[in-house]
This record gives C-alpha cells, structure tokens and sequence, in this order.
C-alpha cells in the first residue's frame, strides 16, 4: 500500500499443556514456551509496529510467590526489545543460580516469565497514542488469584462512549475512556459478580474461605461471563484474556470482522490473528489450524479443558477483506491464491486503459506487497497474449513461414522491477515545499527499460489517500518518460471510514471522498452534499439501529469510471508529460477473489455493526462543519 494506514492488532495466546519437565526432556529447554511466543509475535509484526507486550502465568504457585509477569515495550523495535529483557532477566537468575537449569519446578517458582500460560500483544496505535500506557496487555489486579485479569485484543468499539456511562451506572470509576480500559472493566464486573455469586454457593456448601478459592477457580464459568459483559458491544475484535489462576480466552465477534486462528493437541493450545503464524511455528498442516467461528470463544480452563463456545449468534460473517488485500501475510495458502486472482481478475480494465497492446506495455508493482496480485495479472496478461497468438496462428496456418512463426512465438510479456525504495532514505525536512522534493525520491526507479510508446502499468495493493501517488509514485514513473501510466488498484475505492480498526477515521482524508466532491461542485449538485449532512444531522439522537448511512447518496450521482478519472485529475500535477489513468478493482470481483471475506463496508457503506452506520454520519457531519475530529 502505497499510502500507508495503521490498523488491528496481533495476538497471540499459548497454553502448555504438560508439565515443564516434559518440553525441556523432548525439546531441550523448560523456556519452549517463550521460545515460541518470541516467534508467534515476531511472525505478526506485520500487524504492529509501534508497541508490544507480553505476559506469562505460572500455574499452581505457593502464596508469597509471584505467578505473573508482563512486560510492555514502545521502543523502535519493540518485540526485539522485550525478549532482549526477558531474556536478559532470565540470564542473570540463572547465573545467580545455577541450580535452577537443573531444576525446572525451581526454574518456575524463582524465574519471572517461566510458566504455563503465555499472552502476547503487537499494536499499531490506532490514535496516534504510543505511550507505554497505551500498549497491551492490560492488566486488572487482585488479591484474589482468580480476580486477576489479562486483556489484550485486535478491536475497535464504535460505541465506547456508551459503554463507559454504562460503567459509571454500575458505580464504577473508570480511569480512561479507551476501549481497551473499558472492556477489560466490563469483563472485570463480570468477573466479579460470577465470583461473589460463587463463593456464596460455596459458603451455602460449607467450604471454608480457603478452600472456596480453589472450588471458584473450577467452577469459573467464563462463558457467561463473556456473554454478559459483551451484551452492549459494537465493534470488530479478537479479545484475548487470562485469569490469574489460569483459566483463558480468545472470543471473536459476532460478524467475524477481526480474524482469529487456533490449533490444538496434546502439548499445546494456540491462538493467533493469523493462520500461517501457527503453522510456521509449529509445524502443522493448513488444515489442522481452524477458524474461530464468528461470535464464538475458545476457552481453555487451568485443567487443561479446550472448548470453543458460542457466546453471541453470528450476526453473518463479514470478515475484514482488507486482511485478504493487505494486512495478513501473503504465504498463507488461502490468501495468497485470492490475492493472485484480485490481479487475475482486474486485467479486462487493464487491457481496455492500454488498448490491449500488450507489446507496448511494462508490467510492475509498487509497493512489494502488491506483488502476490501483480503476479496474477500478470499470469492473464499471458493468457490473454497466448490467445492472440492461438488465433494468428489459426488465421494464417496457410501462409506462416518459419521465421514467421518464430517471431509470433517469441513476443512475451514485459515485466520489469521498476521501482525500489531507499530504505535508507528519511524525509526528515519539515517544511513543506523541500520535504515533498525529498519524498519524490523516496523510491528509485529502474531506467532503460521504458521506450517512448510504452504504458507503464503499475498495480498497487490498495489506494487510500493518493498523497504517495501524488507527490512521490507518478512524477517518478514520469522520469521515464513512458507515453500512459496506468496505477491499478487491486482494492475497489475506499469511499468509506472504517472504524473497526484501520485508521480511516476522517471521509475528507479518503482521495475517492474528494473526486466525487470536485465532481459535485463541478456539476452543480452541492444541494445534495447539504441535504446528506441535513439528513446526517437529523439522526444524530437516534438509537444506533435506527441510523441509515446516507453518506451513500454522497456517490450515488456518479460512476466508479468517474470518479476514477476525477482521481487521476486530482494527483496528476502539470510537470506529468504522460497521460495517467487510474483503475480500480470492482466489489463484485473483490468478492469472487475473497469469497470467505466478504466485509466490505469501507467500499460499499455496508456497515456490519449499528454503530458503523452513526459513525460514517457522524464522519460526514465533521467534513461538513470543518471538525477536524475521529468521528469514533
């Protein structure tokens, strides 16, 4: 993407179940756990950059001893930071000694980070906030082992606002209005009554306050616990959560926005945001790693019981299809084949912007992870080449001569590496005029390789701003002096804000949002922007299902040709010499490449929760007052 947006998170929750002394006999190592946390959060670092987090519980631990562990870092390189500590504290225990590598039940009552249960965390800070405050996991701390709670999760909740009054009618002071600190208070609550209704069965039962600890960690339904906290959320998430005496949870909601992937047998249980993180890891077949259903939770009790439950019914899958586009990583064997056919699948508009000459024509990609689509268009183009080759051949079969037919036959493809960026460079410069100079050159370009008659067709993953296409992508494949730039979109028009986790908070930030603006005041239609923010304004006190999107009507007037060719006006500025063309993917073929995938609300207005519909309003009524606010 060549325009880069933050979004959701990672996680990962891992379970031993065997004793430590087993992974150190038939691995090698009582830190098997941490060794393999280390590569679950570093094979999601896709997912975050700017913080992470880790905890770790210890199972059946003395009074006096300490059982948790957590550590968060935002440095530059966050995961390396963390397990630079971890390791770094478990070396110096172990040199002060040396008794505990010899003893693993040592090892795990004196080591910090040592035990059973394993919770990590990797973010991007959807706010723009990287305090160390701000990274999970967070944790709820008590006296009682049971009343200990870990949370970290992959969300967004669109109604955090509400959620808070809700806490504060319960009599609770809530420390921030965030909604990691909020749904973790509303699990807590929760947790809190399913314990006071327990012990008083057991008080009714006889048992003393000692032994009723131990009869409330059994008997801890945390299924319903989920179900009662959960009941006012409206969001996309994959919530993480850990007790203090070990039971532990992964819950998805209920439209399947956020992914979530698990694994199972009898040494471990695994849950991650994505499906290759644990099959890498652990050495396990595609198919053995499943899909946590929407609205169900995997819990995973201190015994060592693994269910998956359904805590709120599935509202109708729509899971995030930016994650197929995008966010995951591609050597997933599902993603990578959809990610293929989304370049497959967009060629006819190729061929239509270049008037199929496809020998005239230099296929690349911008940014790298747009190559798994550039390789599918790529993969058409030929098709489509051997076709015309098929048809002359047929069509002349009586006169081909040799070295006619040789040189049909030897007409291919042309596909070059045009760009590579300067990691080295930094556009460090703040004022304006010199910095967009220095962000030109961000890339370097591969010359000798366009002639004067060519199109360069460059496929991107995605376009959501332009601002890298305006300032940067174009006036560099302008240097080449191409005769058509063509910039494909692999993604459909993001016209939409999303607010489940990407960070497309604001309608005028979105290039689609201001073609079919120029195009309104071109054409004379600005009534129908004022009548969308009156509409808009008229809904703001409605309950959230109640509330239509009419941004929609926003596009309504025009085609997706259109506006296509009001974006390519809007980011060719008047040093471009090559005509520039910009295409995008259309919904319905998004949805025959990513048929599992099928959420789709920032291209088409179809909000899979209530409050996505108040949340574009609330998005166009900011555009429309000049608020330079999130509208969530």
């Amino acid at each position: 993407m060549s325009d880069a947006i933050k979004h959701e998170c990672g996680i990962a929750l891992l379970r031993l179940l065997k004793p430590l002394d087993y992974y150190k006999e038939k691995y090698g190592s009582a830190f098997y756990g941490i060794q393999k946390m280390y590569l679950l959060m570093e094979k999601q670092h896709n997912r975050g950059q700017d913080g992470a987090g880790f905890a770790s519980i210890k199972l059946d631990v003395e009074p006096g001893q300490r059982y948790i562990s957590r550590i968060r870092s935002n440095q530059q390189q966050p995961i390396q930071d963390i397990f630079t500590q971890i390791n770094g504290r478990i070396s110096e225990e172990i040199q002060a000694h040396p008794e505990y590598a010899l003893d693993t039940a040592l090892m795990k009552n004196q080591v910090p980070y040592v035990g059973e249960l394993f919770l990590g965390h990797v973010r991007y800070g959807t706010f723009g906030k990287n305090s160390i405050e701000s990274v999970h996991p967070f944790l709820r701390q008590n006296n009682w082992m049971h009343r200990n709670l870990i949370v970290a999760g992959n969300f967004n909740m669109t109604n955090v606002k509400e959620l808070f009054a809700s806490l504060v009618e319960l009599g609770q002071h809530p420390k921030e209005l965030a909604d990691t600190v909020t749904v973790m208070e509303k699990i807590g609550h929760f947790l809190d009554d399913e314990v006071a209704d327990l012990y008083q069965d057991c008080k009714n039962e006889g048992y003393t306050k000692q032994e009723a600890s131990v009869v409330i960690s059994e008997r801890l339904n945390v299924a319903r616990i989920l179900k009662r906290a959960s009941k006012q959320w409206d969001g996309g998430y994959a919530m993480a959560g850990l007790f203090g005496h070990g039971d532990s949870f992964v819950f998805r909601d209920p439209a399947g926005i956020r992914p979530a992937y698990y694994y199972q047998d009898d040494e471990i249980a695994v849950v991650a945001s994505e499906r290759p993180v644990i099959q890498t890891t652990f050495n396990v077949a595609f198919d053995d790693v499943k899909e946590l259903e929407p609205g169900h939770a995997i819990i995973i009790k201190k015994d060592g019981g693994v269910s998956v439950t359904e805590i709120i019914p599935s509202a109708g899958k729509k899971a995030c299809s930016f994650e197929r586009i995008y966010f995951s990583r591609g050597s997933d064997a599902e993603i990578y084949r959809e990610r293929k056919e989304l370049g497959r699948l967009i060629l006819p508009q190729v061929l239509r912007a270049i008037e199929s000459d496809t020998d005239n024509t230099v296929f690349s990609y911008i940014p790298n992870t747009a190559e798994t689509s550039f390789f599918g268009m790529v993969e058409a183009a030929q098709d489509f080449l051997n076709q015309r080759k098929n048809n002359e051949i047929l069509q002349n079969r009586h006169t081909l001569t040799e070295e006619t037919l040789k040189d049909l036959l030897s007409v291919k493809i042309r596909t070059e590496k045009i760009a590579i960026k300067d990691a080295k460079l930094r556009t460090f410069i703040t004022e304006d005029s010199s910095r967009d100079d220095l962000v030109a050159h961000v890339y370097d370009v591969t010359y000798g390789v366009i002639k004067p008659e060519d199109n360069l067709v460059i496929i991107d993953d995605s376009i959501v701003r332009g601002t890298t296409l305006k300032k940067s992508i174009i006036k560099m494949m302008d240097r080449l002096k191409p005769k058509r730039i063509v910039v494909v979109s692999s993604a459909p028009q993001i016209r939409y804000p999303d607010c489940y986790g990407i960070d497309m908070a604001k309608l005028e930030g979105l290039v689609a949002f201001q073609a079919a603006l120029a195009l309104h005041k071109e054409r004379g239609t600005e009534h129908i922007v004022n009548e969308i923010y009156q509409k808009s304004k008229a809904q703001e006190n409605l309950p959230d299902a109640e509330v239509v999107n009419y941004v929609k009507d926003f596009y309504a007037p025009f085609t997706d040709e259109e506006i296509s060719d009001k974006i390519a006006e809007l980011l060719v500025t008047d040093e471009i010499n090559a005509e520039v063309k910009i295409i995008f993917q259309t919904v319905d073929n998004l949805h025959k490449a990513c048929p599992k995938n099928l959420g789709d609300w920032y291209f088409t207005g179809d909000y899979p929760t209530p409050g996505g519909n108040r949340v574009v309003n609330r998005a166009f009524i900011n555009f429309y007052e000049g608020n330079d606010a999130r509208a969530y």
